[in-house]
């Protein structure tokens, strides 16, 4: 395992130990995040998001990770977080691919894909099923989420 190799699965770990502070760690004070649910995310809302997350999910979150490849500047992985929505109490199990590009031995770029449909079936159940292929739907997810991670911000 090489160093970029190692230090995906430090995050990953991390992430499966619900320790924010040292994924945080991970990441190039510059990092650009970006997914489905969130869109584009920098710096210090990246740190927020995951701390949000972690506590949202009450310890209630499963991370598996596998296929952790990397090079000197780009990597991936891929993880299934198992939880339960925090909007709707639903189960959901998402499997995600990773893809990291770093810079100076930490993470700078970190894009999480996965299909925002089948999510959303699970997250919203019907709704989602009905709702949750079209444009409208995924951004209004994303609009929540912004819109929560904003509100965990000014509470902290």
């Amino acid at each position: 395992m090489n160093a970029n190799e190692a230090l995906i699965a430090k995050f990953y770990t991390a992430f499966a130990n619900a320790d924010a502070k040292t994924m945080i760690e991970c990441y190039h004070p510059k990092i650009h995040f970006i997914d489905p649910a969130f869109g584009l995310l920098k710096e210090n809302q990246v740190a927020k998001m995951w701390e949000m997350l972690l506590l949202k999910s009450k310890g209630n979150i499963k991370i598996e990770f596998s296929n952790v490849k990397a090079d000197d500047s780009t990597g991936s992985a891929n993880w299934v977080a198992t939880y339960n929505f925090s909007k709707t109490n639903r189960k959901v199990i998402n499997r995600i691919y990773a893809e990291f590009v770093f810079q100076d031995g930490l993470i700078i770029k970190h894009t999480d894909n996965f299909d925002i449909w089948k999510w959303s079936k699970q997250a919203f159940g019907t709704t989602g099923y009905l709702l949750g292929w079209t444009g409208f739907f995924q951004k209004k997810v994303q609009s929540q989420a912004l819109l929560s991670l904003q509100k965990f911000q000014e509470t902290k």
